[in-house]
């Protein structure tokens, strides 16, 4: 592990020196290269953008399924947004309920503004409609296993207050009182 010592040169824990370089060379990254430093996760910024977009587009707002292609036309429309953001944002929205029942239904995509587009071909409605199948079949194993485990921790308590009862009756029975 390096540290950087009074002197400003790399030094091993040990103390050996490693270079006679100032710290400022070593630590200089370009600006192009470094990542804006807001202190949010990327998928933070995803949810703040989702929150923008919704305000700023029909479709987003509304919950319209989205024309092939939108993150073109989000790109070119709002180019400050890193493309990785963008990607999650859109796909917290494409895989929201609420997204995914508008395109088990829909039979039009829309554009940003809300315009019609392409049709919702059969494939797309079928792939929405298994994934909230799938889903809410997950969602109902986890409810019946937390449900199970329920009963099974109210089950050893009441054993265990059994055991306690039984020892304490056991106790009192043998307990050497003169």
């Amino acid at each position: 592990m390096t540290k950087l010592n009074p002197n400003n040169t790399n030094t091993l824990d040990s103390g050996i020196a490693l270079a006679e370089a100032p710290a400022t060379t070593l630590t200089a990254v370009p600006a192009a290269i470094a990542a804006p430093v807001t202190g949010e996760t990327p998928a933070q910024q995803a949810r703040a953008l989702l929150k923008r977009l919704q305000t700023q587009f029909p479709a987003f707002r509304d919950c319209l399924p989205l024309a092939i292609g939108i993150d073109k036309q989000l790109n070119v429309e709002l180019p400050e947004i890193s493309r990785k953001v963008l990607r999650i944002a859109l796909g917290i929205h494409t895989n929201s309920l609420r997204y995914l029942r508008a395109m088990e239904k829909a039979t039009h995509r829309f554009d940003l503004m809300g315009q019609q587009t392409d049709e919702v071909t059969a494939v797309h409605r079928t792939h929405a409609t298994e994934i909230l199948r799938e889903r809410f079949k997950k969602d109902a194993e986890q409810r019946k296993a937390q449900k199970a485990a329920a009963e099974a921790q109210k089950a050893a308590a009441e054993a265990a207050r059994i055991h306690a009862e039984k020892l304490t009756q056991l106790s009192e029975k043998f307990s050497r009182k003169k």
